[in-house]
C-alpha cells in the first residue's frame, strides 16, 4: 500500500527519533516537528494505522512505538529515491552552471588584461568547504561492503569495507539508517570524535564497519577541496609592453612560469582563503622566482556554498595600482551581483 504523505512524514520522523534517542517514539515528541500541523490525536490515529499496516510496532503498552524492518525498509528505500533524484539534478545544475561559469571566468580573465594592460590569471572554483551528501551499505559478497559515498559537491568515491561477521540486509539497512541521520550534511570539522564514539557505539558489534566507513567519508569530503581547479589566463604578452620585464631571461622565466599550473596555483594560494580583500605582493613578497621583478596583485571571489577561486593581476614593480585595485573593486561588486541574481532564479 502506497502510503500517503502524512503518514510518511510521521514515519520518517518516528525513524530518525528512534535512531537519535533509542525509546520509542510517542505522538507528542512528533506533534513537535516541523510540517506536522495535525493535532497528538490525529497523529495516535495515523501511527496506529501505520501499526496495522507493518510499518511500527508498540513493544509495551501505553508506550510509543518504534520502526519494524519493514518500517526501515520504506524508509531508507524512499530516502535513498529522493537522494538518487536529487544528485541527478543537481549534478545537471552543477554541469550547466559549470559551463556557464567557465566561459564567465575565460571572459573575465580577457577583460581584465584588455582593461588594466597587464597579465591575468584565474583559477576556477573549487569548495574550499564540503560535506556529505549520502553514503550508502551495499553487499558485494559474504565477506565484503562497499560504501558509497556522495559529497556535497556531487564527487562520487567507494571504499571496499571486508567484514569478519555475518551482517543481514536488515542490519546493513539499519546502518545506513544510522549514518545517513548522523551524518548527512555534515563538513569535516563537524564529524567529531565525540559523535564517531556515539555511532560506534550505537552500531555495537559492526562498529567496525562504522569506523571503515567514517575514514571514507573523511576521505571523501577533504579530497574534493584538495582537487586542482583549472587556471585561466589572457594578457600574457602584455609583459613585453614594459621594458623592465623584457630584459635578459626574466620575460623567458615569466613565460615559461605561466605554462606550469603549479606556479600559477602557487602564486594564486597565497590569497588567503575566504579573505575578500584586494592583497598586493610586490616584488620578492611573491614566493614565485620568476615574479620576483613583477608586482601580484590578488582578490578572491565567491559563487556560494563555499564554492571560491582567486583572480591575480601581473605587472611591472611601477603598476598602476589605483586603476587595478579599483578595477577588482568594480568586479568582485559585479560578481557577487550576479550570484545573487542566479541564486533567486533558482529559489
Amino acid at each position: 500500500m502506497e502510503l500517503d504523505n502524512r503518514k510518511m512524514l510521521i514515519l520518517k520522523a518516528v525513524v530518525k527519533t528512534y535512531l537519535e534517542t533509542g525509546e520509542p517514539v510517542g505522538s507528542r515528541t512528533i506533534s513537535k516537528i516541523d510540517g506536522l500541523s495535525v493535532s497528538s490525536a490525529t497523529i495516535r490515529n495515523e501511527m496506529a494505522d501505520l501499526e496495522e499496516l507493518g510499518y511500527l510496532v508498540q513493544p509495551h503498552t501505553s508506550a510509543g512505538r518504534i520502526p519494524t524492518d519493514q518500517g526501515y525498509r520504506l524508509y531508507v528505500d524512499r530516502l535513498m529515491e529522493e537522494k538518487e533524484k536529487e544528485i541527478l539534478d543537481i549534478k545537471q545544475f552543477v554541469s550547466d552552471r559549470m559551463g556557464r561559469v567557465e566561459n564567465m571566468l575565460k571572459g573575465m580573465a580577457k577583460m581584465l588584461a584588455a582593461n588594466t594592460n597587464y597579465t591575468t590569471m584565474i583559477s576556477g572554483p573549487r569548495y574550499s568547504e564540503n560535506a556529505l551528501k549520502l553514503i550508502q551499505l551495499s553487499r558485494v559478497d559474504s565477506k565484503n561492503l562497499v560504501a558509497v559515498i556522495v559529497s556535497e559537491s556531487n564527487t562520487i568515491r567507494n571504499k571496499l569495507i571486508p567484514v569478519d561477521v555475518t551482517v543481514s540486509d536488515e542490519e546493513i539497512l539499519k546502518l545506513n539508517v544510522l549514518l545517513n541521520s548522523a551524518l548527512q550534511g555534515k563538513s569535516l570539522d563537524e564529524i567529531t570524535l565525540s559523535l564517531i564514539r556515539t555511532l560506534k557505539e550505537q552500531a555495537g558489534d559492526y562498529s567496525g564497519i562504522v569506523g571503515t566507513a567514517l575514514e571514507a567519508v573523511a576521505d571523501a569530503i577533504s579530497s574534493t577541496i584538495d582537487e586542482q581547479p583549472e587556471v585561466y589566463t589572457s594578457g600574457t604578452t602584455n609583459i613585453f609592453k614594459y621594458p623592465e620585464l623584457t630584459e635578459s631571461s626574466m620575460a623567458s622565466e615569466i613565460l615559461t612560469s605561466f605554462e606550469e599550473k603549479n606556479e600559477l596555483m602557487d602564486a594564486l594560494s597565497e590569497h588567503r582563503t575566504g579573505d575578500s580583500d584586494i592583497q598586493v605582493y610586490i616584488g620578492k613578497e611573491s614566493q614565485i622566482q620568476a615574479m620576483r621583478d613583477c608586482s601580484v596583485v590578488t582578490a578572491s571571489y565567491e559563487l556560494g556554498k563555499g564554492l571560491r577561486g582567486t583572480i591575480g593581476i601581473i605587472g611591472p614593480k611601477r603598476m598602476d595600482y589605483d586603476h587595478v585595485v579599483g578595477t577588482l573593486k568594480t568586479l568582485m561588486q559585479q560578481l557577487d551581483q550576479i550570484y545573487h541574481n542566479e541564486e533567486e532564479k533558482n529559489e
